[in-house]
């Protein structure tokens, strides 16, 4: 009874920031169109900012390092339903403050959005962020695990509304994972038939690890506590869940949605495949109990190009058998029917099948990559699409939906103990 009265309120409130939505973008989609056109080539791309907290001012500092450098953006415009909290980043970066992000999207001064709110925020504010006009740079998760419709829906608006769209997987700018795709393309491995990616390391910082601004925070003109639930199930104010969210599923998901779009987004990419036909997933609270979200994650994908995928990770050790590459990110390897591409430090590797006679006459091979990552490289991808008005980004809005839709699939898994599978005709979870 207690899932079906959080689908009834998780279904009244999407459909009643649905119609809010609707109206706000009638007011603001007429300013917004306005501005469809590519800024000149020296203009600075004005930006607003949702979501004033750990990965708010992550972004921020970005922000400001590429608006000293090179002049190409201006922070403009900050969010956050918190007030000391937006006051402490006004106070460092500038711009003008607003506790309702409808407030801030209405700004004709903002050109794009950086979302970095809770979870379950996401898709909301990348909507409107759409509809009004904005291009945006959104954290990932793209959504939160109870939200496949929202996430299905927000590729959809982002598509209709020719705004450039970039997820925050900071990955994707390590130029290795292009580079193999396009080995991948080549041929170079033959049919691709299994990968493994995951995420490992020891803490769970991120979660119980998040800062508590004030132990006596109370609801108030200068802490919005309904803006903070969302659609999320009612809840009387709990300092804890405000302030260290990451710990509690109705607002995040542990590994799966918090680390693994790390690692899958590039392997998914590679591959070339969209939405798993089935998902499988074990796990749970192995080591961290205070937390509601699992710390250990293992899910098994399978795919209708006859390829599966494997992602594995815990939160209680972080030993990589092959060279690390990446803050806890295991080092994927795909295989194929002709070899298996993975990574040692600096270089691709490939290595043939050993049976002579299937090998095709293929030899160990290496590449050096071309470049690592970089979250400023992954802004300049952003602001060069935005520039061009093109949708060329490196994670864009296409690859955030295939790439949660099995993330939400392995969720439920867990969750509900069984497997869960696609229906590709209807885009829908079986």
């Amino acid at each position: 009874m207690a899932d079906k009265n959080r689908s009834e309120l998780t279904r009244r409130a999407f459909i009643q920031h649905t119609t809010t939505a609707a109206l706000a973008a009638t007011a603001l989609g007429a300013a917004g169109r306005a501005r469809a056109q590519a800024p000149s080539a020296n203009a600075r791309i004005r930006v607003g900012v949702i979501g004033c907290g750990g990965r708010g001012n992550g972004h921020l500092s970005v922000l400001k390092e590429l608006a000293e450098r090179d002049k190409s953006v201006e922070i403009v415009a900050l969010c956050d339903v918190y007030r000391p909290r937006l006051q402490r980043a006004a106070e460092k970066f500038g711009g003008k403050t607003y506790m309702d992000h409808r407030e801030l999207l209405a700004d004709p001064n903002v050109d794009l959005v950086s979302i970095a709110t809770p979870d379950h925020h996401h898709g909301y504010q990348a909507i409107d962020a759409v509809r009004a006009g904005k291009d945006v740079y959104c954290e990932k998760p793209v959504t939160h695990w109870r939200q496949f419709d929202l996430t299905k829906q927000l590729a959809e608006e982002v598509q209709k509304s020719g705004r450039v769209f970039q997820l925050g997987t900071q990955g994707m700018s390590d130029r290795a994972w292009h580079q193999m795709k396009k080995l991948v393309q080549e041929g170079l491995i033959g049919q691709p038939i299994h990968a493994e990616c995951g995420f490992f390391r020891v803490g769970d910082w991120g979660e119980r690890g998040m800062s508590v601004d004030d132990p006596n925070a109370q609801p108030g003109p200068d802490l919005n506590w309904e803006a903070f639930l969302g659609d999320s199930p009612k809840r009387d104010f709990d300092v804890s869940r405000f302030f260290r969210w990451r710990m509690y599923e109705d607002y995040a998901g542990g590994p799966v949605t918090d680390l693994f779009p790390h690692s899958m987004t590039p392997v998914l990419s590679i591959l070339g495949v969209k939405w798993p036909s089935m998902v499988v997933a074990t796990g749970g609270k192995y080591r961290y109990e205070e937390r509601e979200v699992p710390d250990t994650f293992n899910m098994l994908m399978d795919y209708p190009e006859k390829i599966t995928v494997a992602v594995l990770g815990t939160q209680a050790n972080d030993f990589q058998a092959t060279g690390q590459r990446g803050s806890g990110q295991k080092i994927p390897v795909i295989r194929g029917w002709d070899g298996s591409l993975t990574i040692q430090n600096d270089e691709i590797v490939f290595y043939p099948i050993a049976e002579k006679k299937e090998n095709k006459g293929k030899t160990e091979q290496r590449f050096k990559i071309e470049e690592g990552e970089n979250m400023l490289h992954h802004y300049r991808n952003l602001l060069e699409n935005v520039r061009n008005r093109t949708q060329t980004t490196w994670s864009p809005a296409d690859l955030a939906y295939y790439t949660q839709t099995a993330c939400i699939m392995g969720m439920k898994s867990l969750r509900e103990g069984r497997t869960i599978k696609f229906d590709f005709e209807k885009q829908q979870l079986i």
